[in-house]
C-alpha cells in the first residue's frame, strides 16, 4: 500500500500536467461518449417524467379514486348500492356511433361519451367557451347540448351553434373540447370525441340489447385507506359481476406499459450508439497513445514502471470520459423540459424542471462501463511495446494481443455492460436477444473484415497502379479494413433493419391489407333489423359480399379454474386478457379459418359448452385442447372446454375472433350482430352512398369504413417510425464519428505511405485515386454486409414475430449503398487531403 499510493499520486499529477496541453485527438472520443450517454439519459428521463406524472395525477387522469367498468350492461341495484357505499359516484357511458348532419348529407364516426352532473370528480373539464359542463349539455325542447372535438366539426363542416343528429336525438353543438381530464385513461380512440348528457344518450336509442357499450362508475372514496382492499372486497361480494376495476395509482396501465416498452426499445438503440461509440473510444485511445509514443518512451527510459505509464493515460482517459458523460447528463436532464413543449398536448408531461437521478445514474454507469471496456486493450498494447520501438516510430499496429490481465479486465467490463443492459430492461428476454445480437454482429463484422482482407490478398494482379495500391492497403498490416467495417457496419445494419420494418408495415397497411380488407364493418345490428338491413345493403351493393355473425362481449376471467389476474401470462398473449373480447358462436367452421388441432362440433351439438380458440394465442397462453376457459358474459360466468384450435389470419381484417363457441353456449342470450361488406369493385363515391344510406336508414347502427381506420393506423405507424428513425440516426451518427476517428487513427501510417510514394514519383492525383478506390471497396463491402444483416433481422421481426409477409425493398438497398459510399469516400478523402500536403523532409528524418 505504501508503494502503490505514491505511484497513483505521481500518475495523477503527471496526467493532469499532460492534460494542460488540451485534448486534441479526443474530440471524437468525447462526442461518442456524450452522444450515447445523452441518448440513454434523455430517453429514460422523458419516460420517467411521463410515468411519474401519470402516477402523481392518477385521480385526475381517472376522474376518480376507483373506476369500475362494465361492458354491455349497467350495474344492478345491489351493485349500485355497493358502489355508493364507497363514496360519491359518477357514471359515464361510452360507445362508438355515427353522427350525421340533419339533412343527411354527411356523417362521421364518433366516440360518444355520456356523463352525469357529477363528472368529473377530480380535475376540470374545459370547453370553448368555458361554461359549466352541465349548462353546455342541458336539453331544451327535445334538443340536447353537445360538446364536440374540433376535428369532428372540421370533418362535417360544422360550427358551434349548428345541429347534429346522434341516433334518434337532435343535438345542438354548444362548444368544443379543450381539456378532457380522463381522456388518457379511456384508452385510444379511432374517432373524435362527442360529449353528451346521459339523458341525451338515453333518448338517442343507441343503447339496445347487445350494443357495444362501456359503463364506467367512478368513485371519490370517503375512506382513501380502503383503496387497497376494494378489488378483493368487490370480487368477494360480486364474484360474477365481470367488472374491470382500476385504481388511481394505475390510472392508465396500458399507456404506462407501452411507454415503458417504447423507452426500453429506444434505450437499446441508445446503447447501440454507445457501443458503436465504444469502437470510437478504442480507436481514439489507440490514436492518442500513438501520438504520445515519444512521451511514453521517455517515461520508460527514465525508469517509470509500465503500470505507472498505463495509469497516467488511464487517468486521462477517465477524466475525458467523465467530461463526455457530464455533457450527456446535461442533455438528459434538459430533455424532459424540451420534450414537454412537444408532448404536452398528447401525454401528461410535467413542465416543472425536475431531475431524474435514476435515469442519469443508469446513463452514467453505461458510459463508464463502455469507456473501460473499450479502452483497456489499447492501454494494454501500449504497456507491451518497448521504448526502443516507440522511438523508432513504430506504433500500435501489431496484432499481438496484450497480456492476459488486460484481456480479463476488458472481458469483465463487457460482461458487466451486458449484465446492466439485461438487469435494467423491462423485458429481459428482448434485452438478452439484443446483447446476443450485438456480440454476434461484432464477431461477424470482424469475420467480414478478415474476409475482405483475404479476398484482397488473393485478388489477381491489376494493371492500374492506383487500384493495385488500394487493394494492397486493404490487406496490409495495420490496414483500416477492420476499423471501417466495424464502425460503419453496425450503424448501417441497424438503420436498414428499422427502415425495412417500417417499409413492410406501411406496405402491409397500404397495400395487402387494403386489397383483401372489407369495405365496411357494421356494428350493433339488432336481431330484428338483420333481414331488412341485409336487403338494404344488397340493394346498394349487388356485387358485394355481405357476411353476418352474432356478436357478444366477454371477459376471460379464468383458465382451468385459475384466476387470470394471478397468473404469469407471457407478454405476447397478454392482450387477449386485457378488457373484454368480441366473441361469437357458430355451427360450422368459419370460412376464413382452418383447424390446426382437434375436431369441430356437430351442427346439432347440445352437450357441455365448447370453444374453438385461435391457435397462435392459445400457444402463447399455454392452452391446449381439453383445457377449460371461463368467460364473463353479461354478468354470468360461463365455462367452456377447448374443443379445437384454428389458424386465424388477423391481417385479412375480415371477421375474426379469438374464441368461437358452440351455439348451445349462448342459446337464448340477447346479442347484436356484426357484418362486413366486401366489394373490390366499389368506387369511393359508391362507398360514400352506402355509408349515407345505411346511416340515415339505421341511425343506431355504427358503420366503420375500413380504409379510414387503416389511414388512422398508418398515421400512427408513421409517427412511431419517425421516432424510431430519429433514434436510429443517433446510432448512425455515432458510426460516422467512429468512422472519422478510425480514419484519423490511421493518419500517421497514411502520412508515411504518402511521403514515401511521392518521393518515389507518385503524383497527388494517383494517390487520390488509390485512396478513393480503397474507400469505395470498403464502403461497398460494408453496405453489402449491412443489407444482408439488416435484411435478415427485419425478416425475422416481420415474419416471425409480427407474423406478416416480409419483402425486401430495393429503394432501401439503394439508399444504403449510397450512404455507405458517400460516408466512406467523403470522410476518407477529407482526411486524406491534409495528408497529401504533408512535407516530406520531417517525415523522412524520423523513419
Amino acid at each position: 500500500m505504501r508503494i502503490i499510493t505514491p505511484r497513483v499520486s505521481l500518475a495523477f499529477r503527471l496526467a493532469l500536467r499532460e492534460l494542460r496541453g488540451g485534448i486534441r485527438g479526443f474530440y471524437i472520443f468525447l462526442a461518442c461518449i456524450a452522444l450515447g450517454t445523452g441518448a440513454i439519459a434523455a430517453v429514460n428521463s422523458v419516460s420517467q417524467s411521463i410515468t411519474d406524472t401519470i402516477a402523481s395525477q392518477g385521480q385526475e387522469l381517472l376522474a376518480g379514486d376507483v373506476r369500475f367498468e362494465l361492458n354491455n350492461r349497467e350495474a344492478t341495484s345491489q351493485e349500485i348500492g355497493f358502489l355508493e357505499g364507497l363514496g360519491t359516484v359518477s357514471v359515464s357511458t361510452g360507445l362508438r356511433s355515427m353522427a350525421r348532419k340533419p339533412d343527411g348529407s354527411d356523417q362521421a364516426l364518433v366516440e360518444v361519451k355520456a356523463v352525469d352532473d357529477a363528472y368529473p370528480l377530480y380535475g376540470k373539464f374545459v370547453a370553448e367557451p368555458d361554461y359549466p359542463l352541465a349548462a353546455l349539455l342541458s336539453g331544451q325542447g327535445g334538443t340536447y347540448g353537445a360538446v364536440a372535438a374540433p376535428l369532428l366539426l372540421d370533418r362535417l363542416g360544422l360550427a358551434v351553434g349548428d345541429e347534429l343528429l346522434l341516433g334518434n336525438v337532435k343535438l345542438s353543438i354548444t362548444g368544443t373540447v379543450k381539456t378532457e381530464p380522463d381522456a388518457l385513461s379511456e384508452g385510444f380512440g379511432f374517432a373524435p370525441r362527442l360529449l353528451v348528457s346521459r339523458q341525451a344518450l338515453q333518448a338517442s336509442g343507441l343503447i339496445q340489447t347487445g350494443s357495444l357499450v362501456e359503463h364506467a362508475y367512478k368513485i371519490r372514496l370517503e375512506d382513501k385507506a380502503a383503496m387497497s382492499g376494494i378489488q378483493a372486497r368487490a370480487s368477494k361480494e360480486f364474484p360474477s359481476a365481470g367488472w374491470a376495476i382500476r385504481t388511481s395509482d394505475r390510472a392508465a396501465p396500458s399507456l404506462t406499459e407501452n411507454i415503458t416498452r417504447f423507452s426500453q426499445f429506444l434505450t437499446l438503440v441508445g446503447l447501440t450508439a454507445l457501443i458503436v461509440g465504444g469502437v470510437g473510444v478504442a480507436n481514439a485511445v489507440r490514436a492518442f497513445l500513438d501520438s504520445k509514443r515519444t512521451t511514453i518512451a521517455t517515461f520508460k527510459c527514465l525508469g517509470a514502471p509500465a503500470q505507472v505509464v498505463v495509469l497516467i493515460y488511464l487517468i486521462q482517459i477517465a477524466i475525458i470520459a467523465l467530461g463526455g458523460i457530464l455533457i450527456g447528463l446535461v442533455i438528459g436532464a434538459l430533455s424532459p423540459m424540451l420534450a414537454a413543449q412537444f408532448l404536452a398536448q398528447f401525454l401528461p408531461v410535467s413542465t416543472t424542471p425536475t431531475l431524474y437521478p435514476g435515469a442519469l445514474l443508469l446513463a452514467t454507469l453505461f458510459g463508464i462501463l463502455t469507456t473501460l471496456a473499450f479502452a483497456i486493450l489499447p492501454l494494454g498494447h501500449a504497456r507491451e511495446v518497448p521504448a526502443t520501438a516507440l522511438f523508432r516510430e513504430q506504433g500500435f499496429e501489431a496484432r499481438r494481443l496484450p497480456s492476459w490481465p488486460y484481456i480479463l479486465l476488458a472481458t469483465l467490463f463487457m460482461v458487466a455492460l451486458a449484465g446492466l443492459a439485461i438487469l435494467t430492461a423491462y423485458d429481459r428476454f428482448i434485452a438478452v436477444v439484443f446483447v446476443g445480437a450485438i456480440v454476434f454482429a461484432f464477431v461477424v463484422l470482424r469475420l467480414v473484415a478478415a474476409l475482405i482482407a483475404w479476398l484482397a490478398r488473393r485478388s489477381p494482379r491489376v494493371n492500374s497502379p492506383a487500384l493495385r495500391l488500394a487493394i494492397g492497403n486493404i490487406h496490409r498490416p495495420g490496414a483500416l479494413t477492420p476499423s471501417v467495417v466495424l464502425s460503419l457496419g453496425l450503424g448501417l445494419a441497424l438503420l436498414v433493419t428499422l427502415t425495412l420494418i417500417d417499409g413492410n408495415l406501411r406496405q402491409q397497411l397500404t397495400g395487402r391489407m387494403n386489397e383483401g380488407a372489407p369495405n365496411f364493418f357494421f356494428v350493433d345490428i339488432q336481431s330484428a333489423e338483420v333481414d331488412a338491413f341485409r336487403d338494404l345493403v344488397q340493394g346498394q351493393a349487388p356485387k358485394g359480399k355481405l357476411v353476418e355473425v352474432p356478436m357478444l362481449r366477454g371477459r376471460i376471467i379464468a383458465f382451468n379454474g385459475e384466476d387470470v389476474t394471478k397468473m404469469n401470462v407471457p407478454a405476447a398473449g397478454r392482450w387477449v386478457l386485457n378488457g373484454d373480447r368480441g366473441i361469437t358462436y357458430a355451427e360450422t367452421l368459419p370460412e376464413n379459418a382452418a383447424l390446426t388441432e382437434g375436431k369441430w362440433w356437430d351442427k346439432d351439438y347440445s352437450g357441455e359448452p365448447l370453444v374453438s380458440f385461435s391457435s397462435e394465442e392459445a400457444h402463447e397462453l399455454g392452452l391446449k385442447i381439453g383445457d377449460k376457459v371461463t368467460v364473463n358474459v353479461l354478468g354470468r360466468n360461463i365455462t367452456a372446454k377447448i374443443a379445437n384450435l384454428r389458424r386465424v389470419e388477423w391481417e385479412s381484417l375480415s371477421i375474426n375472433f379469438v374464441m368461437v363457441f358452440s351455439p348451445n353456449t349462448f342459446r337464448g342470450a340477447p346479442h347484436a350482430w356484426l357484418a362486413t361488406l366486401t366489394d373490390p369493385s366499389s368506387t369511393p363515391a359508391e362507398d360514400a352512398a352506402i355509408l349515407k344510406t345505411v346511416t340515415n336508414t339505421y341511425p343506431t347502427i355504427t358503420s366503420v369504413r375500413v380504409k379510414d381506420a387503416i389511414d388512422i393506423v398508418n398515421q400512427l405507424v408513421a409517427q412511431l417510425a419517425t421516432a424510431i428513425r430519429a433514434a436510429a440516426s443517433v446510432a448512425l451518427f455515432a458510426s460516422i464519428l467512429v468512422l472519422a476517428g478510425a480514419l484519423a487513427a490511421g493518419n500517421r501510417a497514411r502520412t508515411h505511405d504518402a511521403v514515401v510514394l511521392k518521393t518515389l514519383g507518385a503524383t497527388r492525383a494517383m494517390l487520390i485515386r488509390a485512396f478513393s478506390y480503397e474507400y469505395l471497396i470498403l464502403g461497398l463491402a460494408t453496405a453489402i454486409f449491412a443489407l444482408i444483416a439488416g435484411g435478415v433481422a427485419a425478416w425475422f421481426i416481420v415474419a416471425r414475430i409480427m407474423r406478416l409477409p416480409s419483402t425486401f425493398l430495393p429503394d432501401v438497398a439503394g439508399l444504403t449503398l449510397v450512404t455507405a459510399l458517400v460516408l466512406t469516400v467523403g470522410i476518407g478523402l477529407i482526411g486524406t487531403w491534409r495528408i497529401l500536403g504533408q512535407k516530406a523532409a520531417p517525415v523522412l528524418r524520423e523513419l
